[in-house]
């Protein structure tokens, strides 16, 4: 029997097959070739299960993945936790204010995103609590992204505001949800199908920071044929992985120019020569965008990402 996996909570996966949904468990010696990875199964997964005759449920086998999102394991530098896989796309949920989201962070998911191959959508919330210069700077952010390629749409949750376009990027897909605590992931779930259990995390009035409500990954249906990934958060958001050589790859406006340097490994931080530099100088590269490139360069370590988390 075959069927994909909605949901992962320790050692029980929830497999939804056209019966139904199976909770399964997996073979102690089952592994996921090629991935080091602390789960070997992850939401998304298609998979086929073996249904004993006592009931009990087990994995057998996983099919090929497209794609997969990854955070750096707790505690474990050199393994990853998967997150979810075969994902059509992320909706990267962010905040002009209450919380500020940094464009490092932003960048930092959506150089990550392009190494995994998932496409990503920028969802600006809270518009409604946004002055004037919060307005003006959500200006510049929606234009340095969509002039790149990212598409962007402004929204209020809890106003409803531009809620139907975010159900027409999901319409037919499965997503994943993401962004710091605090952006509203779960009140755009909510707004969109206010019969899912979400849990709806309360801002701290201290330090206007979110607090983790989701202790899992789990795929909801929140209309016919659309799927959303809610996650456990997304700090250490896959970079781990990435060396020094390939962050240039994935910041896609560096890609294209890259190809006019005059030396073929130029980091673009100093050589003669360097297209990207010379983009930079002339204003055709967003400096906040070059700045997110440095210190990705300079650490590749997450410490100093997670304190904005």
């Amino acid at each position: 029997m075959q069927g994909v996996v909605v949901k992962s909570a320790g050692s029980i996966y929830s497999v939804r097959t056209a019966d139904g949904i199976t909770e399964c468990r997996i073979k102690g010696n089952f592994r996921l070739k090629g991935i080091k990875s602390t789960n070997p199964v992850a939401v998304g997964d298609y998979v086929k299960i073996d249904v004993r005759d006592d009931g009990t449920a087990y994995i057998v086998d996983i099919e090929p993945r497209r794609n997969y999102i990854v955070r750096k394991a707790s505690n474990l530098s050199k393994q990853s936790h998967i997150l979810a896989a075969n994902i059509d796309q992320c909706l990267l949920v962010v905040t002009i204010n209450h919380p500020v989201t940094s464009t490092t962070f932003i960048d930092r998911f959506i150089a990550s995103a392009e190494a995994y191959r998932v496409p990503v959508v920028i969802v600006f919330n809270k518009t409604d609590l946004y002055n004037d210069a919060d307005n003006e700077e959500l200006d510049y952010l929606e234009a340095v992204y969509k002039s790149i390629g990212y598409p962007c749409l402004r929204i209020s949750a809890t106003e409803g505001k531009g809620i139907e376009a975010v159900k027409e990027t999901m319409q037919g897909k499965v997503s994943l949800l993401a962004g710091n605590s605090g952006v509203g992931k779960s009140s755009i779930i909510n707004a969109i199908s206010p019969d899912t259990a979400v849990k709806v995390g309360e801002i701290s009035r201290i330090h206007d920071t979110g607090m983790h409500t989701t202790t899992y990954s789990e795929m909801f249906e929140l209309m016919p044929g659309s799927y959303i990934v809610d996650t456990p958060g997304v700090k250490g958001f896959g970079t781990y992985s990435m060396e020094s050589e390939e962050i240039a790859h994935y910041f896609v406006e560096f890609f294209e120019l890259s190809a006019g340097c005059k030396y073929g490994n130029c980091t673009h931080t100093h050589e003669p020569g360097c297209a990207v530099l010379e983009a930079l100088e002339e204003g055709r590269i967003a400096p906040s965008r070059y700045q997110s490139y440095l210190s990705m360069l300079d650490d590749k370590e997450e410490g100093k990402y997670r304190a904005a988390e």
